[in-house]
């Protein structure tokens, strides 16, 4: 047991030094992480979060110091799962192996953070106020500061704007920290639409009409939901607002309408018709009314999903014979297959950046994964090897996903990065299904505007 515990001890300094001396090596900025479905694409920064402390004047009661913790947890949590970085949690063992008395900017260097948090917290009236410093570990100084004041019920959404400060100061990039998921849940026999934190906290129902309710898609805003609805026989087009929950139909035509997806400007809609007979693909207005019919072909197309700059448009079709991942232009012109690598793939979704799509591929042995492929229709790559999986959908940041996964007995939400770290499940209810990652909200620093 001595020998092997030696060994461990061995090893692991090891591990630390050669990490050390590859950080000093390339010590002039972060690494911006720029994966879009590229697996292993690059190692993430290492990051630590310093446990919050008091620096007020006034008594506190034992709930403040619990929401002192509660905080210091999302924000650990949140940058842990953030594509770019790992978060080196305090580890008491090599607290006691390097005798670190006090961990200080010194001590987090020698557990392998890049960068420190550092969060400070105050209780104004009914407030809760949280200044966080930022610290490189190498340099010894602070780069970065903020303060977020919230109410003390309001502490989830304090330390997610915590961990969107600290994104956007290291990378540049808005955090998707106060984003919404949209899903669906089996309720009874009927299938309803939920949404809830990217988490999966604040779940909340929107539908209750007691009916099949498939297929959700946020507006642009990201305060309304379109979704297909069986609610008055043939499935019809829907709009809800998220915040009221009033509905509007959108589109009802003879047959079959499904599979919407807001254009990237937010003013059309593609989606599938069946109203002559075969599943087409059409380019509707936000009233529904008909721009352009994009497929004429005696198959099966359906599941558009618009390219970033919404020139194009990739679709699944069986005019091979089976399910495969087809491109065309916007207008419905230039059509070509994208995929070859099986006999099934299906749901495309396209990358942030435009150069890869991820879709559902049935693998030789039958398992339902999550694939990715460049739209050159190279560089095949599997995300997923355990049960089945469907739904992908793209978070804003185009570096993390949101998917529907039989992987632990019932079909629940899954979140993970593009890389297949960090997977994470959402629900816990079963019968989950037809996941959508929401926009940034309009008032997160950093958010592109729209074009509209």
């Amino acid at each position: 047991m001595t020998r092997k515990l030696a060994l461990i001890t061995v090893l692991s300094v090891l591990a630390i030094c050669l990490f050390s001396r590859a950080r000093a090596q390339d010590e002039t900025e972060i690494r911006h992480v720029l994966f879009d479905t590229i697996v292993g694409a690059a190692e993430p920064t290492a990051i630590g979060v310093d446990d919050m402390v008091y620096v007020g004047t006034e008594y506190i009661t034992r709930n403040d110091t619990t929401l002192m913790q509660y905080v210091t947890r999302i924000v650990q949590r949140d940058l842990d799962f953030y594509a770019d970085f790992e978060l080196i949690p305090i580890d008491s063992f090599f607290i006691r192996l390097y005798e670190i008395v006090e961990l200080d900017l010194f001590g987090w260097e020698r557990l392998g953070a890049s960068y420190v948090v550092k969060l400070e917290a105050e209780f104004p009236g009914r407030m809760m106020r949280v200044r966080w410093k930022l610290f490189d570990t190498l340099r010894k100084n602070q780069i970065a500061r903020g303060t977020v004041d919230r109410p003390r019920d309001e502490w989830r959404q304090l330390g997610h704007e915590i961990a969107n400060d600290i994104v956007r100061q290291l990378i540049g990039d808005p955090g998707i920290f106060l984003t919404k998921i949209a899903y669906v849940k089996k309720i009874g026999k009927a299938k309803e639409l939920f949404i809830a934190d990217y988490d999966g906290a604040n779940e909340e129902q929107i539908t209750s009409n007691g009916s099949i309710n498939i297929s959700p898609a946020f507006s642009p805003d990201g305060e309304s939901l379109y979704y297909c609805s069986y609610v008055d026989g043939d499935p019809h087009l829907y709009r809800v607002d998220i915040r009221t929950k009033k509905t509007k139909k959108i589109a009802s035509y003879p047959g079959l309408v499904g599979a919407p997806a807001i254009s990237p400007d937010g003013n059309k809609i593609a989606c599938v018709l069946t109203k002559d007979g075969n599943s087409e693909i059409y380019v509707l207005d936000l009233n529904g009314k008909i721009i352009k019919r994009l497929t004429n072909h005696w198959s099966i197309d359906t599941s558009p999903t618009w390219s970033p700059d919404g020139r194009m448009i990739a679709f699944a079709s069986d005019r091979s014979g089976a399910p495969q991942i087809y491109l065309m232009d916007s207008d419905g012109l230039n059509v070509r297959r994208l995929t070859y690598e099986t006999g099934y793939n299906d749901s495309p979704i396209w990358a942030q950046r435009g150069d890869r799509i991820t879709f559902v591929s049935r693998t030789r042995s039958g398992r339902f994964d999550l694939a990715s492929i460049d739209t050159s229709g190279t560089m095949y790559r599997l995300m997923t090897e355990l049960g089945q999986n469907e739904n992908p959908h793209f978070a804003p940041d185009g570096k993390h996903i949101v998917f529907a996964s039989t992987r632990l007995g019932p079909q629940e939400i899954f979140t993970m990065d593009v890389t297949g770290r960090n997977q994470r499940r959402l629900t816990n209810d079963g019968g989950c299904s037809n996941p959508v990652w929401g926009p940034l909200p309009p008032d997160v620093p950093g958010r592109p505007r729209s074009s509209r």
